[in-house]
């Protein structure tokens, strides 16, 4: 009886152990990465800012703060964002290492294409916000300025708002451009099929357009541009889907078949 308990306990410690080894290893990609980007936060900064700068009047735009510990915060802030993204290769490495021991050869290789697809989806959609999103939605924020009602209205951005505005664009526009990894996910599983999405379609569509309403910000420039693309992403998710169930069936006759000839 002992040393069943044993036996059963000593693969859970070693997991734990393995567990513990990837975690730190995580953090301590991320602790550097960290201390990297914050030596360079200004120049990162400076990267964060051109899509603004871009939209001002060649040089009448201006970033304040009104604490005198802004500046300081908004530069480590910069620095944890940017050491984020950095070091999710390697966080997302050590988390593989530590699932795929587990995982059948059929599993791994059909996870493969997932890996490669979620940072380049991301990649994709944060670089839509960065060069095409927030230069056009800066540019009519500050299409507002002038004379109103006798006065001078002008905008005077704080930086730590705008590095917030900034920060949500980048991972709204990145994180929902992962649609497709998650619906492939959902139908590689057996839990969501080609023929439900297509029956949801409409459902979909209003859940996309609810969703560019809610995280991004409030204006209709923005949220078109986040809607627009994930509909086509999401029409192209069931071409790849039809392509993949078509190719499923196909393996599974020839292997019915392959049975049959077997057994006569």
């Amino acid at each position: 009886m002992i040393n069943d308990i044993d036996q059963t306990q000593a693969p859970l410690l070693d997991h734990l152990l393995e567990l513990r080894t990837r975690l730190l290893r995580a953090i301590y990609a991320l602790v550097i990465a960290f201390g990297i980007c914050l030596y360079f936060a200004n120049d990162i900064l400076g990267i964060l800012i051109f899509p603004l700068a871009r939209a001002f009047p060649q040089g009448t735009g201006k970033l304040i703060y009104t604490k005198l510990y802004g500046a300081f915060f908004v530069e480590i802030k910069v620095a944890l964002f940017a050491a984020t993204l950095v070091s999710f290769p390697v966080i997302a490495n050590q988390l593989w290492a530590f699932i795929a021991p587990g995982l059948y050869a059929r599993e791994k290789k059909a996870f493969l294409p997932f890996l490669i697809a979620t940072p380049l989806l991301f990649s994709l959609g944060a670089s839509l916000a960065y060069f095409v999103v927030m230069p056009t939605a800066f540019r009519w924020f500050i299409g507002f300025q002038g004379m109103h009602g006798g006065l001078q209205l002008e905008a005077l951005p704080g930086v730590e708002e705008y590095l917030n505005l900034v920060m949500q664009f980048i991972l709204a526009f990145g994180g929902s451009f992962l649609l497709p990894v998650l619906l492939m996910l959902l139908n590689r599983a057996g839990i969501l099929s080609r023929a439900q999405l297509v029956a949801a379609r409409r459902y979909v569509i209003v859940g996309i357009v609810a969703l560019a309403a809610l995280i991004t910000p409030p204006d209709v420039v923005s949220q078109l541009m986040l809607a627009v693309p994930l509909m086509i992403l999401f029409e192209g998710t069931l071409i790849v889907m039809r392509f993949a169930e078509a190719k499923d069936a196909r393996e599974k006759g020839d292997g019915e078949e392959g049975g049959a000839e077997a057994e006569a």
